[in-house]
């Protein structure tokens, strides 16, 4: 249907239809600038979630590597990739349906402003038109009526006696002039009429017409336009859809992959000290200590007594106090190179880790002085592309870094092999401990004499037994040690030594890895025998 045809007569309803056609598109056009700025504050407001609750690149290496965390990591990491996908959504609404929208609101404005000046001008040459028709028919009209007049004058002079020949003649020259006025004016009236009729009918049936069939493929274009844009803003959003569904699996994949038995092993090689667990506490026998004797060169556990059969509270169980790190307040002390103040097997790995980390820094370092090597053999071939000579301080600090990689990487390779003995001599050592004792794990054992002690007779006591009690003399010294490591010897009956340090071997370590020293002070007690360098000599004596 056509509304040249159709509406004719409806110019100005054509014109109020087409004003509401182009706002509606720019009522859209509001729309979907709206919609795409909830995208792009919904985009924003997720990354900034993915920002608070995502560490910094350096925490997050530091963390523990559990497989939950690192699922949880991925998870931020398809969620700031899905806000990603939020904000090609709303750059794709605003390029290619806000925009597009608004450009062609505009372009429409134009044509419908073009469309409707030249209907009004065709509208005002027919109104033209029209006036000079009319004017024409009236000026007829009003000839027609004098020339009637004129007409009657005549007569009525012709048939009066009373008038001259002159006055007759005079009315029948004004009736002739009035006659001929009145053809002329016809004549225009016929003509202008003929005009109307003619213009009247082009403009009904051509210009018009055509102008309309203009408005109507205008606003037809409008509709189809507007098609599109919705098509293009479900577009935009299904375009994303299959990268937004592959962050969605990447979370499930995510969820999928926390193994909590992993978890478990992470956290018991996190917090794993390489100790091993207490033995139990031995029974101490109140009721016999008078009747005991002590052993030459072993441990007792018997609390030291005085002559009035008193126990010396201080040499009781409060031995036991902080020996294990475990249940117990861990020993204070400062960081040391070799990681020393750490447990075994947290010593182990980081010990690991810090030669990992200087044969990464070597690797580096090693290709740079092939690069400085390589360059300089250009700049030999090629001199004038630069001076070898400019390149050999920077190879000799290369090599010089080189050289100070490769010692640490030695030093710390004998302290994980110092501890990797340690730790399998402790795996495959005897359980025979000595009462009273502590462990290297801090732990109390038992004494392989203890049960060969209990079944000897009890003995009554006499003046000698106190006697020994009483003696203040050292311990002979079986041999001397040099310390090779510092001990703080934080914990009671173990021993302080300091780096370099000679100590008097007082007895030999029974296998728990325990040796008893006495230093030039005249203070006893346990250190670390792998902490110390032994040499036993059949006379050494202490001073």
């Amino acid at each position: 249907m056509s509304w040249g045809t159709e509406l004719w007569d409806q110019f100005d309803n054509i014109e109020k239809h087409t004003q509401w056609g182009i706002e509606f598109l720019e009522k859209f056009a509001k729309f979907v600038k709206e919609r795409l700025e909830v995208e792009q504050n919904y985009a924003k407001q997720l990354r900034n979630l993915v920002k608070k609750y995502n560490p910094k690149r350096s925490a997050r290496d530091e963390e523990p590597r559990f497989t939950s965390c690192h699922s949880f990591f991925i998870i931020l990491d398809e969620l700031n990739d899905y806000a990603g996908q939020r904000e090609l959504v709303a750059e794709e609404m605003g390029h290619r349906v806000f925009g597009e929208a608004m450009r062609y609101a505009q372009e429409l404005k134009s044509e419908r402003k073009a469309h409707l000046q030249e209907g009004r001008k065709a509208q005002q040459h027919l109104d033209a038109c029209w006036k000079q028709m009319d004017n024409s028919k009236k000026k007829f009209e009003r000839e027609c009526r004098e020339a009637e007049k004129a007409q009657q004058n005549y007569e009525k002079l012709d048939n009066e006696v009373a008038a001259t020949k002159a006055d007759v003649e005079k009315a029948k020259q004004q009736l002739h002039l009035r006659t001929h006025m009145a053809d002329e004016s016809k004549n225009e009236y016929a003509a202008q009429l003929q005009n109307f009729n003619t213009e009247q009918q082009r403009h009904f049936y051509m210009a018009m017409p055509q102008i309309f069939k203009q408005l109507q493929e205008m606003d037809e274009r409008r509709t189809i336009k507007l098609s599109e844009f919705y098509k293009g803003f479900a577009t935009a959003e299904k375009v994303v859809i299959p990268i937004i569904s592959k962050c969605l699996d990447g979370m499930i994949n995510a969820a999928r992959a926390v193994d909590e038995c992993k978890d478990s092993q992470i956290v018991v090689e996190a917090f794993k000290s390489g100790f091993e667990p207490p033995g139990d506490f031995p029974f101490e026998d109140f009721s016999q200590h008078i009747y005991r004797t002590v052993s030459e060169g072993a441990i007792s556990n018997t609390p030291k007594q005085d002559i009035g059969g008193k126990i010396d509270p201080k040499l009781t169980v409060s031995k036991a106090k902080g020996k294990l790190w475990l249940f117990g307040k861990k020993p204070k002390g400062p960081a040391m190179e070799d990681f020393s103040h750490l447990p075994p097997e947290q010593r182990r790995k980081r010990l690991q880790q810090r030669i990992e980390e200087l044969s990464k820094e070597l690797q580096k370092q090693s290709d740079q002085r092939d690069a400085l090597n390589k360059m300089k053999d250009v700049y030999e071939k090629n001199p004038q592309m630069g001076d070898p000579g400019s390149l050999q301080p920077k190879i000799r600090e290369t090599s010089s870094n080189m050289e100070r990689l490769q010692m640490e990487i030695h030093k710390n390779e004998a302290w994980l092999s110092e501890v990797e003995r340690k730790l399998s001599s402790r795996r495959h050592s005897s359980e025979v401990n000595h009462l009273g004792r502590e462990s290297p794990e801090g732990s109390y054992t038992e004494d392989t004499n203890q049960e060969h002690r209990s079944q000897q007779p009890v003995l009554e006591p006499h003046s000698d037994f106190y006697d020994d009690f009483e003696d203040d003399d050292p311990l002979p010294a079986i041999g001397h040690c040099k310390a090779v490591y510092p001990f703080d010897g934080q914990n009671e009956g173990t021993l302080a030594m300091k780096e370099g340090e000679v100590l008097y071997i007082l007895e030999e370590d029974k296998g728990d890895g325990w040796t008893r020293a006495r230093n030039q002070s005249g203070e006893e007690g346990y250190v670390p025998t792998s902490y110390v360098d032994i040499t036993l000599e059949k006379n050494s004596k202490g001073s």
